[in-house]
């Protein structure tokens, strides 16, 4: 049945090493996961069996370009699949979800974020789903190289949506990550298939090269592989948007073309510049970890690493989109210690402050027995960045402090396409009295209704309707279907019950601070094992296959800098200055100064100065306009910790 499908509706002949055995699960009625290197055919383990269950799979992708790859594949092939995102039209959603709800589209990709919509959530608990795809699915772990704590409410979600096969997918997982992956979902072990990390084409060489001769060595390094016939298909990662655009234009200067991606182009040029380059007419992109996810070009020969990768997960994946269609291709690392401290200090960047966290216990405490919080308000008044802070709360939930119960947008407003009793006329009774309710409990400017829901509930008590907030949502919803509306939404509202008065607030801000720290030092520890990693004497290929438990990869591949007898000592950056040297009150002082203007009652703690003096920016700086004083970054090219010693010592002193 499978290997039909397979040939008729893919045009393959045969499935690829681990696609049976997972597929096989899925058909029969089992959740799996797949443990595949990037490249290897994760995506067909959930494409073929959707053909083959009765109801929705619902694929949950953490970032749009996965998504469209996904798609204009499944198009290719006649398979009914769509997506949800953030970049359609009003009436493109509902066409969606239209055909999602007739039963004519088989696969619906949406990202996890969507899930928080009460709006996607009314709908899609009225859908029947047979299967639920979680991408990316080390996302799930803290354990993880790339944990997104959204993630962990999937399992709920699975449950909540009574969905009863989950598949996980992921190109990178160590062992301790697999087993909370598998625990979470319920997943038996005979139901994990991995396929091995090493990969016999892909050449791996790490080049210990000095920062400022590190361009000129890689214009020497891609001059015969561009020239004199096609140039190779080439990536060059970079880790800041700055350091791409100057590669570029430095490559394009020596006679290389080549393109800067990052995350600060908009979305529009980021695609034409994917496009170009998936059709072989831009040879080489400089790019930040913003490009690559999605990216299923089979013929990349080249892949550089001008900077170091910010883990040794990151740069398995970022290899693996080497030479997918099996020829020999090489990933050559220009390394150098001279990166670490910027890596370093994305780590702290990420690490709340104990005030911080203080300030969200006491936001707990004061709720009551249900708290409302937007994420992004509170981010800014605890000064925590909205990743960590997700996590934070996440921290909460674990330590049966709070329980997630829903998400609304705090603001709802339509606009009526046509007269008010054009509307009502629509409906008899009841429900001609309840939307009726709806548009007094509404106040209007021009053409625009602002929706009150606590008028609305009053309303609702005083004439004995039922004016629940998931009825309303539906009705809303419905007359946008109908075309009747127009409706618009904002400021998502996060809402958890409280589930313990009793909270010792000193202790309990120790306990998390506590965490936040040893989080921090095993993501600096992760730098240290990458560079260790790189510094080995053994078989490169080999150490990579250990550090994801795979024992498959011969002890020396005999196509790595290290089996050639090359064993790279990484030099350190070029020393600035000693730090003690340094004079720092003097730079300090502007920014002490906005900080009490802000009066906002954040300290100038060691770490809020170390920050600014480092350059890594927090929600507080935003509003205070610190990046323009001109001491913000000044310090940069020191190790954070040495900086914050630094400070810590100026304070007491």
């Amino acid at each position: 049945m499978i290997q039909q499908t397979l040939q008729e509706v893919f045009g393959y002949d045969d499935f690829r090493p681990g696609q049976r055995p997972v597929i096989e699960a899925i058909v029969a009625g089992r959740s799996a996961a797949a443990i595949f290197p990037t490249g290897s055919g994760k995506s067909l383990c959930y494409q073929l069996p959707a053909l083959h269950l009765p109801h929705l799979t619902l694929v949950i992708s953490p970032l749009l370009a996965l998504m469209q790859d996904q798609l204009a594949f499944l198009g290719r092939h006649g398979i009914p699949a769509a997506s949800l995102d953030s970049g359609q039209s009003r009436e493109e959603a509902a066409a969606v979800m239209e055909g999602v709800k007739r039963g004519e589209i088989r696969i619906l990709m949406v990202s996890v974020e969507r899930l928080k919509n009460e709006r996607f959530r009314a709908f899609i608990r009225r859908v029947p789903i047979s299967l639920m795809v979680v991408d990316e699915a080390h996302c799930i772990s803290e354990w993880g190289h790339n944990f997104r704590p959204d993630y962990l409410k999937l399992p709920d979600y699975r449950r909540d949506f009574a969905i009863p096969q989950v598949l996980l997918l992921t190109a990178t997982a160590t062992p301790r990550v697999i087993d909370d992956m598998r625990t979470r979902f319920d997943i038996a072990p005979g139901d994990v298939t991995g396929t091995g990390f090493y990969r016999a084409n892909l050449d791996l060489q790490v080049t210990p090269v000095p920062a400022a001769e590190r361009p000129r060595r890689l214009v020497e390094w891609l001059r015969p592989r561009f020239e004199p016939g096609p140039p190779e298909s080439t990536i060059v990662y970079v880790t800041l948007q700055q350091t791409a655009e100057r590669l570029a234009a430095y490559l394009a200067k020596a006679g290389l073309p080549a393109t800067a991606y990052h995350a600060g182009l908009d979305g529009e040029r980021r695609e034409a510049i994917q496009r170009e380059f998936m059709a072989g007419h831009t040879p080489c992109i400089v790019a930040t970890i913003a490009f690559g996810m999605g990216i299923d070009k089979a013929d990349i020969r080249n892949v550089v690493h001008f900077d170091l990768p910010k883990s040794i997960e990151n740069y398995s994946q970022e290899i693996g989109r080497a030479g997918r269609d099996g020829l020999p291709s090489r990933c050559l690392m220009l390394a150098g210690r001279d990166h670490i401290e910027v890596l370093e200090n994305f780590v702290y960047g990420d690490t709340p402050e104990h005030h911080g966290i203080r300030r969200v216990i006491d936001d707990l405490r004061a709720a009551g027995s249900q708290w409302e919080l937007m994420l992004n308000t509170l981010s800014r008044h605890s000064n925590i960045r909205p990743l960590p802070l997700k996590t934070l709360l996440v921290q909460l939930e674990l330590r049966g402090l709070i329980a997630p119960r829903y998400s609304y947008f705090a603001d709802y407003r339509f606009r009526l396409e046509g007269e008010p009793e054009a509307l009502l006329e629509r409906f008899q009774g009841e429900r001609r009295a309840f939307v009726q309710a709806i548009l007094d409990a509404s106040s209007r400017a021009r053409t625009w209704y602002s929706l009150d829901f606590a008028a609305l509930e009053a309303l609702g008590a005083e004439r004995g309707l039922d004016t629940r907030r998931g009825r309303v949502i539906t009705a809303l919803d419905y007359f946008v279907e109908k075309g009747w509306m127009v409706l618009e939404s904002k400021q998502m509202t996060e809402v958890y019950e409280v589930l313990s008065a009793e909270i010792d607030p000193v202790s309990l801000s120790d306990d998390l601070f506590g965490y936040f720290r040893d989080k921090e030092r095993a993501e600096i520890d992760r730098l240290h094992a990458m560079l260790a990693l790189f510094e080995s004497d053994r078989c490169l290929s080999r150490r990579l296959a250990d550090w994801f438990g795979d024992a498959r990869a011969p002890e020396h591949c005999g196509h790595c800098s290290a089996c050639r007898g090359q064993v790279a000592r990484l030099p350190a950056a070029v020393p600035e200055r000693p730090l003690s040297s340094r004079d720092i009150a003097p730079l300090c002082g502007p920014f002490r100064e906005r900080l009490a203007q802000a009066g906002e009652g954040h300290p100038a703690t060691a770490d809020l100065l170390t920050r600014f003096l480092c350059g890594i920016t927090t929600p507080l700086f935003t509003p205070m306009k610190a990046r323009k004083l001109d001491a913000f970054g000044a310090l940069e090219g020191y190790p954070y910790a040495e900086v914050r010693q630094r400070v810590a010592e100026q304070l007491a002193g």
